[in-house]
């Protein structure tokens, strides 16, 4: 018989993990990785039944590639705490890895919520994240940002959704655009991208239109509005830290002539 670990990565999420565990309780195994929370998750974890571990954060991908191997069962599915499982989705998801030739891992479509309002369109239409996994076979790839599970061997997707409350205020937003902007910004420079003072004038206000008419924000109304701006400001936030790392870089390269 196929059982299921369902792993939760926290920090400071009093508010929300409750609601994220009470849908995991079809899971043979609940496991929280806190990273040290100061707001009393982990002892709301504790009470919705779940092993808690608390490891120091470095990034999304170490955070979940070290909680990986702490599971018990063979299948592993990895849930932000401001995502609920749905009754569809959990039931498909027992009854997948039950199958005689089940795939090594699944895809799971989410329904984004900003604001309190489903955003259907906006570039955010096709969230497709893969979650559910063979323990053994599925890691993420090492990177600061946007993280990305692979796994070895066939892919599938499940029909039901994983619902996501992305971000419950603006006040709630501002911290993440700034942290996930340095951290792209990082990860572009090593790769080499560079940016130019046209790209930065020119840039966001492609991402805006690109979100708003391309993807169709508008449909969204005024949150989708709201989203396409914001996406541009992430655009341009993102440019201004990679222009900054080059202006760091020759600074560093005249001290050394």
């Amino acid at each position: 018989m196929s059982r299921l670990t369902a792993i939760v990565t926290t920090f400071n999420e009093a508010a929300r993990v409750a609601e994220c565990l009470g849908r995991l309780a079809f899971a043979d195994e609940l496991i929280v990785v806190d990273s040290f929370s100061t707001d009393g998750t982990p002892d709301i974890a504790r009470g919705c039944g779940a092993r808690v571990l608390q490891h120091e954060y470095e990034s999304p991908a170490a955070q979940k590639n070290w909680a990986i191997p702490q599971a018990a069962h063979e299948w592993v599915l990895i849930v932000d705490a401001d995502e609920w499982v749905t009754k569809e989705l959990a039931e498909e998801i027992g009854r997948t890895i039950a199958e005689p030739r089940p795939r090594d891992g699944y895809q799971i479509k989410r329904r984004n919520f900003f604001l309190g309002r489903e955003i259907r369109y906006s570039g955010w239409q096709n969230d497709w994240v893969l979650r559910l996994f063979q323990r053994d076979r599925g890691r993420y790839l090492d990177r600061q940002v946007h993280e990305r599970m692979v796994v070895e061997g066939p892919v599938g997707r499940l029909k039901g959704r994983l619902i996501h409350h992305s971000y419950r205020s603006l006040d709630d937003y501002w911290p993440k655009l700034s942290r996930y902007a340095q951290w792209n910004a990082i990860e572009a420079r090593r790769q080499g991208v560079r940016v130019s003072p046209a790209y930065m004038m020119f840039h966001p206000g492609l991402r805006f239109l690109k979100a708003y008419l391309v993807q169709g924000g508008f449909l969204d109304g005024a949150h989708g509005l709201v989203v396409a701006l914001l996406t541009g400001v992430y655009a341009a936030a993102k440019d201004l830290r990679i222009w900054e790392l080059q202006q760091k870089e020759g600074n560093e390269r005249e001290r050394e002539i």
